[in-house]
């Protein structure tokens, strides 16, 4: 166990600074909240690509680098975030989120298109590519 664990420490610890780094520390996905949805994704001119997760979920991590992806290849073109469902309620609510992963796509203020539960890239970057 002891090697396991010195394994483990190596490749957590950030070694030019020698501190623990944060789960990412990097993000191009947007963090989308209660406070600035309207703004960001509803009165936005371009298309929202919108990720309900949460930490907990298992299915949610497999997708999250999937739309850090996407976000960095298409931010230009795209509004590309996440929002955490246990920090975010009204919006969960409102769009009456019963499953995470849950990925959204709206444009002009109206969902066009969404997917339910985990999906390879290329499925989430047509379903994009079809509203730019």
């Amino acid at each position: 166990m002891g090697n396991f664990t010195r394994i483990l420490a190596v490749h957590t610890v950030d070694r030019f600074s020698c501190r623990f780094p944060s789960k990412r520390t990097i993000s191009m996905a947007l963090e989308f909240t209660d406070a600035n949805f309207q703004q960001d994704v509803l009165e936005a001119d371009k298309v929202a690509m919108i990720d309900f997760w949460a930490e907990w979920c298992g299915p949610c991590r497999m997708v999250g680098p999937i739309v850090e992806e996407l976000a960095k290849e298409y931010s230009s073109q795209a509004n590309i975030g996440k929002v955490n469902v246990d920090h975010n309620p009204e919006i969960t609510q409102r769009y009456r989120i019963m499953n995470i992963p849950t990925i959204l796509f709206v444009k002009n203020g109206q969902v066009v298109d969404k997917q339910v539960g985990a999906a390879p890239k290329a499925v989430l970057e047509q379903k994009l590519k079809a509203h730019l």
